[in-house]
């Protein structure tokens, strides 16, 4: 409970620091998601992103975000017996604490923060000629916790982001699978 205080009191004192300025927004664009193993050789997966985006302040900054993503992995043992795809729809809902600088119609911004992913489907394919992987493969958790750091600009009404996102969490334990990714996206300020 006191996380949430501590969070909210946060919020209240870069809006008021910032004089309430506030934007919202749309964003879609383009990930490049890869799922970490321990033992196994990984590729990664080209998925999208689109959603909503608010920002309260001006120099400092809070941006809340709701978006929907296709991310996963592709993965291989070192001999070839064991193939596996795994594919996410996401829900993912990113809390970035900021920093911009230039003028409002040219504005550079750098980014940090929490990132709550829950997982909407999960498609898994498995391709295994010894039989003995598949059983220890899997087990995929619906939610998983990341961070997300970046930078963007804001060209007048137009943002652009590139980030990249990290997981603090594992998305199954079967071979200590994490996902991280690189996300280039562009937006639309409506104010």
């Amino acid at each position: 409970m006191k996380k949430y205080l501590l969070s909210v009191a946060l919020l209240i004192a870069v809006c008021i620091s910032a004089k309430a300025q506030f934007t919202l927004g749309v964003k879609g664009g383009v990930n490049f998601s890869q799922i970490n193993t321990d033992n196994l050789k990984e590729s990664s997966k080209t998925g999208y992103q689109a959603g909503v985006f608010a920002r309260f302040g001006s120099a400092f900054y809070v941006q809340p975000e709701v978006y929907l993503s296709s991310t996963g992995g592709k993965f291989t043992t070192n001999d070839g017996n064991f193939n596996a795809k795994v594919d996410f729809t996401n829900l993912s809902v990113p809390l970035l604490l900021g920093h911009s600088f230039g003028s409002k119609d040219l504005n550079f911004r750098l980014m940090v923060g929490p990132v709550y992913t829950y997982a909407l489907s999960k498609n898994e394919s498995f391709s295994d000629n010894t039989n003995a992987a598949i059983a220890d493969f899997g087990h995929y958790k619906n939610s998983t916790i990341g961070f997300q750091a970046g930078g963007g600009v804001d060209i007048g009404p137009i943002t652009a982001d590139l980030r990249y996102e990290g997981g603090l969490t594992k998305v199954s334990d079967d071979f200590g699978q994490r996902q991280n990714l690189w996300a280039l996206s562009v937006g639309f300020k409506f104010f």
